[in-house]
């Protein structure tokens, strides 16, 4: 709802907010675009606009409103900046980056999403009812960000139905949650409202998920290696997991994508890399079983 709104206020609205519904057609709806193009905006900024134009032109047209939905697929979005490449960080520069944080106010969660691969506003939202000492497990059924505009704590559902998950825990992840549960019992105050949180500041309040970001670039400066956001971590992890042989639908399910193909196409570049050694194991399997039926002879 906050992008939709963001994108209707800041550049939808400039061009047909003046308008009746019916008057708007394709060349206004282009011209959103174009005009956003033009301003600097990444094409996946641009995207999000036109899904916001085209869902709320399509209501109007679904409630008899307009005639037809003028935002066809003659409007084009791929117009904008490309995106960033994500780039995972190197084994090396992870080495570099965890001796480095040693101390870190924020330390554990940086380490904890290295080795669960959680967006940051899933980190946020955790609480000690969903960690399963036992059973090595970790419920994943809320996010949570803080709205500067209105100085209050969001918390909501996941981005997408497969974003409620279980993620097994790994013996760090398990032993970062019991340092975590030990520095809060340490903390002079914790607020009624946040006592079970899992992972909370020195104020025995959340953090804001832009203050990980701030700490983030200053660590990465002193660990001599390019400046990272958040994300880049969840992509670490995911990269580390291909690299260890997970398979794409088992990654899809620990990372909560709506689909396999949007962890296929994330992450191309990854499994590209390891297809000649997998294809080397084939051969070798084939080998060493005997399975080439080939005429030598021939």
């Amino acid at each position: 709802v906050r992008n939709y709104r963001e994108r209707y206020n800041k550049n939808i609205a400039p061009v047909i907010g003046h308008k009746l519904l019916k008057e708007v057609n394709t060349i206004h709806c282009q011209q959103i675009m174009n005009n956003m193009s033009d301003d600097g905006y990444k094409t996946t900024t641009i995207y999000q606009s036109r899904i916001a134009l085209y869902n709320m032109l399509d209501y109007a047209y679904q409630n008899d409103i307009i005639p037809k939905n003028p935002c066809t697929k003659m409007v084009k979005y791929d117009i904008g900046k490309p995106s960033e490449k994500k780039e995972a960080l190197t084994i090396e520069e992870q080495k570099k980056f965890c001796h480095e944080i040693v101390g870190c106010p924020y330390e554990y969660q940086y380490l904890f999403i290295l080795q669960t691969g959680l967006r940051t506003g899933e980190l946020v939202a955790l609480e000690w009812k969903d960690i399963d000492f036992k059973n090595k497990t970790m419920i994943i059924s809320k996010t949570m960000e803080y709205r500067h505009s209105t100085k209050e704590w969001r918390k909501g559902e996941p981005k997408s139905k497969s974003g409620y998950r279980t993620i097994p825990l790994t013996d760090e992840a398990i032993r970062l949650l019991k340092l975590q549960k030990k520095k809060n019992q340490s903390l002079s105050f914790i607020s009624l409202e946040w006592k079970d949180a899992v992972f909370v500041c020195r104020k025995g309040t959340p953090v804001k998920n832009s203050t990980y970001d701030t700490m983030l670039f200053k660590v990465c400066e002193k660990a001599g290696i390019r400046k990272i956001a958040m994300h880049i971590l969840r992509h670490t992890f995911a990269t580390r997991c291909i690299e260890a042989g997970m398979t794409a639908v088992v990654l899809q399910r620990l990372m909560g994508h709506k689909d396999v193909t949007v962890t296929l196409n994330t992450y191309t570049s990854v499994f590209n890399k390891f297809k000649e050694d997998e294809i080397e194991k084939v051969n070798n399997y084939l080998n060493n079983n005997q399975l080439n039926f080939v005429n030598s002879s021939n």
